[in-house]
């Protein structure tokens, strides 16, 4: 029996504040047609999955919630590179980054996750938009700093957005990771709390609005949800290990501003 058809349903619409040319959504397990540990939206063809399954999701997403053109998927490093999209997709390699930028109308920025906290963010006018990947490697390398100055706009007229990552009550590690944040900003103790032993919880959502706050970026929604809580929701690598990756997206429509 063939899977329905994805609809925006299917996926999650940021509450914020944006112009409503700015589009944007992250999509969660349902809705594709991956099997098993990859069911059923898996749109990432780097974990393991069937090759023909991931495009027929991607052929689904774009379909489904009628993209004006194939999102620019990343190779993610984990870093705080910072794409700009100054053209749809080609079909070319990938760009080795973490974030995706643009200013052109029917480019679409995509990062993709499984517990890392995908950002997205706009200015006022929505006349740019950027996607961010975040884990604690990339916050700490500062992508979400680098992303804010290739906006360029002043911080005070730019929106931000937390999408679905792993939750403070979930997310353990070790205590590099709390001294190497607290060494940048001792006021990030207040993101970590004590685990078994050595380790810490980190609560990933509180370190990107600290990184946000500092850098002028006052409007911040979203947050408050833990992929590795919501099994039949989302993705998570830190509960499943094999697993697939959902996409968080954003663009300029054409037919509005």
């Amino acid at each position: 029996m063939d899977a329905p058809e994805l609809t925006w349903d299917d996926v999650i619409v940021p509450d914020w504040p944006a112009p409503p040319w700015v589009r944007a959504c992250t999509t969660t397990r349902r809705g594709g047609e991956s099997a098993g540990a990859f069911a059923s939206l898996n749109l990432a063809t780097h974990v393991g999955d069937d090759p023909a399954a991931v495009a027929a999701n991607r052929a689904r997403l774009r379909a489904g919630l009628g993209l004006p053109a194939e999102p620019a998927w990343l190779a993610q490093v984990h870093g705080c590179e910072v794409a700009p999209l100054e053209t749809a997709a080609d079909g070319g390699a990938p760009p080795m980054a973490d974030a995706a930028l643009t200013r052109g109308r029917g480019c679409v920025c995509a990062v993709l996750t499984a517990d890392c906290l995908p950002l997205l963010l706009c200015d006022r006018g929505g006349r740019v938009c950027a996607a961010v990947h975040a884990g604690w490697r990339g916050l700490h390398r500062g992508v979400i700093e680098a992303t804010l100055a290739r906006l360029g706009c002043p911080p005070a007229s730019v929106l931000a957005w937390l999408g679905p990552a792993i939750g403070p009550r979930r997310f353990e590690v070790g205590p590099e990771v709390r001294a190497a944040f607290l060494a940048q900003d001792a006021g990030a103790a207040e993101a970590f709390r004590p685990g078994v032993g050595e380790r810490w919880l980190a609560d990933l959502y509180a370190l990107a609005r600290r990184r946000l706050a500092a850098a002028g970026v006052r409007d911040v929604s979203g947050g408050g949800l833990c992929t590795a809580s919501e099994a039949a929701r989302f993705y998570s690598y830190r509960r499943d290990g094999r697993t697939g990756r959902m996409a968080t997206l954003i663009w300029l429509a054409a037919d509005g501003g």
